[in-house]
């Protein structure tokens, strides 16, 4: 038997300044997932650090809070059947250069900086999310 996994979506600040909240929420709703609780914010540094540790000690993390920081974000908590590789698969690849036509992310994402959306990676990760986000 298959399991609904819950999840965390987040529609970044390149998409929501492209207007494009509703055509990749429509994406998921039309793939089957649940919304189980959404919410608009802009992110703060405190909350992006914590997000983000793992990349901390990279060159570019002062690149992602910017980035992430520029703007509101859409945060959008999901259910639906294999949920994580389901919907990760309907965002593509974190490159848009090598992001699947059709993919919300080969549709729509500029660059590998401005990717429109995050997609947790894992039951787990989704879970801790969740818990950071709501």
């Amino acid at each position: 038997m298959r399991n609904k996994e819950k999840f965390i979506v987040i529609l970044k600040p390149d998409g929501f300044r492209r207007k494009l909240i509703g055509k990749i929420i429509n994406r998921f709703e039309e793939k089957g997932f649940d919304i189980l609780d959404i919410k608009t914010e802009t992110l703060s540094v405190k909350i992006l650090e914590e997000h983000y540790v793992h990349l901390k000690e990279k060159v570019f993390f002062q690149d992602i809070v910017d980035y992430m920081t520029s703007g509101p974000v859409v945060i959008i908590a999901m259910e639906g059947l294999n949920g994580i590789e389901a919907a990760r698969m309907l965002a593509g690849s974190t490159n848009s250069a090598q992001a699947d036509p059709g993919s919300i992310r080969g549709t729509w994402a500029l660059t590998i900086d401005e990717n429109v959306i995050h997609v947790s990676d894992s039951v787990e990760n989704g879970e801790h999310e969740y818990i950071r986000f709501f």
